[in-house]
């Protein structure tokens, strides 16, 4: 395709994924006739990546994200989707770096169409693509228009509001939803004046270990770079917790499952199994009560010795005996350096729900070869590691 083209689209579910040779952000806004999101709940990204007919899935550092559009299911009113990009790095622009949309068939996968936009600069964002409502029946679009200001400057100007930088928070959050302006859009429109970086809902300002111990909150993210070096030595991921009610003795299961670039299982690590992938993770031994100080399980993972085809690693803990969450008091994990026993990285899990399982944090192989960790505290019904293994897949 070249820009302005577009195709008819023959099925009602599309995907489109956006690939490059340095990793990208890919988003997702619905519009309606006037070009503005309703809320931010319009706005899908890997912080909120569903809505109504709209899905995000990461491509997990090794693959494209995407964006699939079921048009049978866009809620009356939202007349377009655009399908955005931006580069995952602080600041970094498209200039020598040529991203391609693949549009295809979220049923079969065959290919609809492709598109690269030419002659690309010093853009930090594009709109790439857009599917859109036109007399009743949906088509694909071929845009390519460029932002300078990063996919801050996108979503403002499509009516999302992105959240000023607060300290220490991390730069994936977004505002409570406003009321959304009524003015029109005009696509061809100049580029908004520069916004601060540290304000877009991308991964621009992402936080690192330079600066000493991060403690993160839900879906926050920290890369594991320090001094501009990606951490490849050995870690420990702690996990412990104390009993809600005292002298009640609670018994929980901390494991790490291990994911290919698909999503695949490749092996979990348990107290049933306590060295997986060559002895790269290892894991302490089961604790019965959750009694005493510190942690109350904890995993080794050589970072430098895993193997290529490990790319994702979810943290869980459950509940074999079937006590709930709410019976839970003070969970947490860290991300110690094992060398030195220096933390790195802590999320306290402040909520509760009464389920079996959680999935705590992620570690995500990046393009770059560097990790990144994310606190989830996401709970899922699941009494064993077993059961952790399809929900852990659809949270990478």
């Amino acid at each position: 395709m070249t820009p302005g083209s577009n195709i008819p689209l023959p099925t009602a579910r599309v995907t489109v994924d956006v690939a490059a040779p340095v990793r990208l952000d890919v988003s997702g806004l619905l519009l309606t006739a006037d070009g503005k999101v309703r809320s931010d709940d319009d706005f899908i990204f890997y912080n909120q990546p569903s809505g109504p007919g709209v899905t995000y899935r990461s491509g997990g550092g090794t693959a494209p994200d995407a964006i699939t559009v079921d048009t049978s299911a866009v809620p009356p009113g939202i007349e377009k989707i655009v399908v955005t990009a931006s580069p995952d790095a602080a600041g970094q622009t498209f200039q020598g770096v040529e991203p391609t949309a693949t549009i295809r068939s979220a049923d079969d996968n065959s290919v609809l169409a492709t598109f690269t936009p030419p002659q690309l600069g010093s853009e930090t964002a594009l709109v790439v693509v857009e599917i859109y409502l036109r007399n009743g029946a949906w088509k694909a679009r071929a845009v390519g228009q460029g932002y300078s200001n990063g996919l801050a400057g996108i979503a403002t100007d499509f009516g999302v509001t992105v959240e000023e930088p607060a300290p220490a928070a991390a730069p994936r959050q977004m505002a409570p939803p406003p009321p959304v302006p009524q003015s029109p859009v005009t696509p061809a429109a100049p580029p908004m004046p520069p916004a601060p970086p540290a304000a877009a809902p991308a991964a621009t300002g992402k936080i690192n270990l330079d600066k000493g111990r991060v403690s993160l909150q839900k879906n926050q993210t920290v890369s594991l770079v320090k001094g501009g070096r990606p951490l490849l030595s050995q870690v420990k991921m702690g996990l412990g917790w104390e009993p809600a009610f005292r002298g009640k003795d609670i018994d929980l299961d901390a494991s790490v499952i291990a994911y290919g670039p698909q999503r695949n299982h490749i092996d979990s690590c348990y107290f049933g199994k306590l060295s997986i992938v060559n002895g790269a993770i290892k894991h302490s031994g089961d604790n019965l009560t959750g009694e005493g100080g510190g942690d109350d399980e904890v995993i080794v993972v050589d970072l430098g010795r895993l193997p290529q085809e490990v790319t994702g690693l979810v943290f869980t803990v459950n509940s074999f005996s079937g006590q709930k969450f709410t019976e839970v008091a003070k969970a947490y994990c860290r991300l110690l350096d094992a060398s030195t026993g220096e933390e790195l990285v802590r999320f306290d899990l402040t909520g509760a729900e009464p389920q079996t399982g959680v999935l705590m944090a992620k570690l995500i192989k990046q393009f770059s070869g560097e990790w990144e960790m994310t606190a989830m505290g996401d709970f899922v019904k699941a009494r064993t590691v077993r059961n952790m293994v399809k929900p852990g897949a659809q949270a990478l």
